[in-house]
């Protein structure tokens, strides 16, 4: 039997599931209207150890979250939020003229931004859909048949389903794309991002911070628990030099690299690794399909913005579905090109920005070198570069939905 849906979004990931939840909570369609379909289902968080992956959320996602009422939701032990960040050049020390320390009291807010648990996110994002009332189907994608009056569907073990609308949510490897033979572009960074938690000798004072090395950037990320989630993005040759270290040498290699800002380092995880590159998707949408997340774009994590992009395209899919005068209109293709043309063009600005960041700072050129320190000075000394640098990390700035602008 084909069941029948006004809006059904491919992947249940965070980005999936906020944006079924967005739709019901943004009164776009009816919660039994909306479907999630995945071929595998976040586990549940609850016992586990911290996830290796972490993501840092802005103001602007948790205010989403907040209406998805997910943010309630979150263990308090497993959301972090931090109140400084301090960003420096490797050819100097952490307080020398090539550092930038940034403050949210200076900005009048009561934080810079949140780390939250990886795998308790995206458990809580789902629980959250469901709760509004979202059909979730565990079943892989099997075909996507794009007709004049929806979308057919078929999936695992013979299910099927219709829809006026197509979301594809599920990931950098999408399937939905894949089979609409939407093509990408972008390229390898020749880097892989080292990830684990560390205890350190000092304590992390609720502070990010990132060192810039000729080999990449070193992000430490403060955990609620007291330990920092470290982010080391490194050549794929060093990556597979350093992973092959023990934990004692690892850590080592870690203080050698970190110049010891929060002291001696101590491994209290696996090491795990993942490719980076920066990948687009050449449209975001056809007639009765859009892309959002990273199906549609893949960017650098030096900026932690990744899913935070992610989020900001469900709540711009959200504001333009709000125009349309029936659910009926949801696949119109005018109507979905108004998201593309808005979203794809804040995403490959933010893209080609941390692009040309890890060019500038991932590089020994005693040039580059003294271009950027000299940025990092007149960042430090400027209040209103300042302002808007933090006020663009906390995900306040460019062009948002008009209902995440304010709290």
């Amino acid at each position: 039997m084909k069941r029948e849906f006004d809006i059904a979004i491919v992947g249940a990931g965070a980005v999936g599931a906020v944006a079924a939840s967005l739709f019901v909570a943004r009164r776009i369609c009816a919660p039994e209207r909306v479907a999630v379909i995945a071929d595998r289902l976040p586990e549940d968080a609850r016992g586990a150890d911290w996830d290796l992956r972490v993501f840092a959320l802005g103001r602007a996602s948790q205010r989403l979250l907040c209406i998805c009422g997910v943010w309630e939701r979150l263990p308090r032990d497993r959301v972090s939020s931090y109140t400084h960040m301090r960003v420096w050049d490797a050819s100097g020390p952490a307080d020398g003229p090539g550092a930038l320390s940034f403050d949210s009291a200076e900005i009048g807010e009561p934080d810079l931004g949140s780390i939250v648990d990886g795998r308790a996110l995206q458990w809580h994002c789902l629980q959250a859909a469901r709760a509004a009332g979202v059909a979730v189907i565990e079943a892989g994608l099997e075909e996507i048949a794009i007709g004049e009056t929806g979308v057919r569907i078929r999936a695992e073990g013979g299910r099927e389903l219709s829809a006026g609308l197509v979301v594809g949510a599920d990931g950098t490897q999408s399937k939905t794309r894949t089979l609409l033979g939407i093509g990408t572009a972008g390229h390898s960074y020749g880097q892989e991002a080292l990830v684990a938690h560390v205890r350190t000798a000092k304590p992390h004072r609720n502070t990010a911070w990132q060192r810039f090395l000729p080999t990449g950037p070193l992000a430490f990320l403060p955990l609620a628990d007291g330990r920092s989630s470290i982010v080391w993005s490194v050549r794929r040759e060093e990556a597979a030099r350093l992973r092959a270290l023990n934990g004692a040498e690892f850590a080592l290699a870690l203080d050698a690299a970190s110049a010891e800002i929060l002291g001696p380092t101590q491994l209290t995880t696996p090491v795990a690794a993942f490719p980076l590159g920066l990948k687009y998707a050449q449209r975001y949408v056809r007639e009765r399909v859009a892309l959002v997340g990273d199906s549609a774009h893949v960017v650098h994590p030096l900026a932690g913005q990744g899913l935070n992009l992610g989020f900001l395209d469900c709540g711009a899919l959200a504001s333009v579905l709000a125009e349309a005068p029936e659910a009926k209109a949801f696949g119109d293709l005018g109507l979905l090109r108004r998201y593309e043309r808005w979203r794809k063009s804040e995403n490959l600005a933010a893209a080609a920005v941390f692009d040309g960041l890890d060019r500038l700072f991932s590089n020994a050129d005693p040039r580059l070198t003294a271009l950027r320190v000299a940025g990092l000075r007149f960042a430090a000394r400027a209040p209103l570069a300042k302002r808007y640098l933090m006020r663009r990390a906390l995900g306040l700035g460019g062009d948002l939905p008009a209902f995440l602008r304010r709290a």
